[in-house]
């Protein structure tokens, strides 16, 4: 098995059960020349998210980790046209440069983006009183990921969904004496659902064009 396979094999599901879109393609684009990493989800990964937003008939989603916009576009779509989408986003470069591609893609208008500290806009909004969220995508540092976590279940309703991504790390997942902070941070998460009696979860490996990795899908009971 090889990287080279990998590709070709998500190239031909691509072409197949995503194709072409604008509108994506544009956000892509547009991330790259603003200098920002190019470690949005794959496009299959995209629809993925935005198949799971449909089948739980999300009204209400939370992101963690906005970067350029692309999997918020793909999960706004999910959306009714009364629908919110609230995302957090650390840096301010990204959020502005989502913000053009949101608008670009006529999605703006249903997307409130939080510039700040994941962690403090998270206490913020439950602060406000904001939550019953159906759909919660995270997709931010991986050493905070078992904190973002615990906010995502209290700001959501039963029978949401949530999805980790980026938990397996190239297997780094089972490394327990690793020194690094996002393999620990994966591994506390992990930890922590083996106890954790109001969710049920799984999580998946996954290869493609963004190598081994994988995803963790939580169910709120």
């Amino acid at each position: 098995m090889s990287q080279t396979l990998w590709n070709a094999v998500d190239e031909y599901i691509c072409d197949r059960l995503v194709g072409p879109d604008e509108a994506l393609e544009a956000a892509l684009a547009h991330s790259e020349a603003a200098g920002l990493p190019a470690i949005a989800v794959a496009p299959n990964q995209g629809k993925l998210l935005q198949i799971l937003a449909r089948a739980v008939g999300a009204r209400r989603i939370l992101e963690i980790g906005t970067l350029g916009g692309y999997s918020t576009i793909w999960l706004a779509r999910a959306l009714p046209a009364d629908g919110r989408l609230v995302t957090l986003e650390l840096d301010p470069k990204h959020a502005e440069v989502a913000r053009e591609n949101l608008v670009r893609a006529g999605l703006h208008p249903r997307v409130d983006i939080h510039v700040g500290a994941a962690l403090d806009t998270l206490a913020r909004l439950h602060k406000q009183g904001v939550g019953g969220f159906c759909f919660t995508f995270i997709d931010a540092d991986k050493a905070n990921i078992p904190e973002y976590f615990e906010w995502a279940v209290k700001l959501s309703r039963r029978g949401a969904l949530i999805v980790v991504d980026n938990v397996v790390r190239k297997g780094g997942l089972i490394a327990e004496h690793s020194s690094d902070p996002d393999i620990q941070g994966v591994r506390r998460l992990h930890d922590a659902l083996a106890r954790d009696t109001r969710v049920t979860a799984t999580t998946l490996q996954t290869v493609g064009s963004k190598g081994h990795d994988g995803l963790t899908i939580a169910l709120v009971n």
